[in-house]
């Protein structure tokens, strides 16, 4: 059963310099609730890996804004002019993935396999400190899993196992940051009895979920 607690106990469970994995696209799918409370409680110097860093006044964005973040490993950060700001400044290490390579890269952290051959990138500057493959004459770089300390997700419902279902789009990134971090806090809009959710509505089994906010 997943443990069900406050968001200012989820945010006592990401310590200073962790990896943290926050889910969201945009702020859509994006556990306010718990990014706010990890910012009133003062967490610093961490390593955020997000599709972006969406607004400098919503979600992740307020991390950057408030400088608790030290790196941040995305796929862009166009929304927020804070974030390349202090990329331009040195104040921040930002690392740009793209976004599908982004995902695959979760994915393999989360499914435990050793990293993902994909040609895109080959042949540009990017490929020069990674493994290069060539496969029936075409060029893959090998790039490496990705894994957290925490997630940081958003889901719509949860039975109190931890068993996740999610709405529409603010699905994204959040059922491949459950499996790739060794501690998932799942902030939901509701919570309900074993039992309450069709077994073919859950996306995120309870495995992967160790902690329930109710957002």
């Amino acid at each position: 059963m997943a443990k069900i607690i406050s968001a200012e106990q989820a945010a006592a469970l990401v310590d200073n310099e962790a990896c943290v994995m926050i889910g969201g696209f945009l702020n859509c799918g994006s556990p306010e609730t718990v990014i706010d409370a990890v910012l009133a409680a003062g967490k610093k110097d961490l390593t955020v890996i997000a599709n972006d860093t969406a607004f400098p006044d919503k979600g992740i964005g307020k991390l950057i804004v408030e400088k608790r973040t030290r790196k941040v490993i995305v796929s862009h950060i166009g929304t927020n002019k804070e974030t390349g700001r202090q990329m331009n400044e040195g104040e921040l290490a930002v690392e740009l993935v793209p976004q599908g390579t982004l995902a695959e890269k979760i994915r393999a952290g989360g499914f435990g396999l050793g990293g993902i051959l994909t040609p895109t990138g080959a042949g540009t500057p990017v490929a020069a400190d990674k493994e290069n493959k060539v496969i029936d004459g075409a060029t893959y770089l090998l790039e490496l899993p990705l894994k957290a300390d925490v997630a940081l997700i958003k889901a719509h419902r949860a039975d109190k196992a931890g068993n996740l279902v999610y709405r529409r789009s603010a699905r994204n990134f959040n059922p491949l940051m459950a499996s790739a971090a060794s501690v998932t806090i799942a902030e939901v809009e509701e919570i309900v009895e074993v039992g309450e959710i069709d077994p073919d509505e859950v996306v995120t089994p309870s495995i992967f979920v160790q902690y329930l906010v109710q957002g």
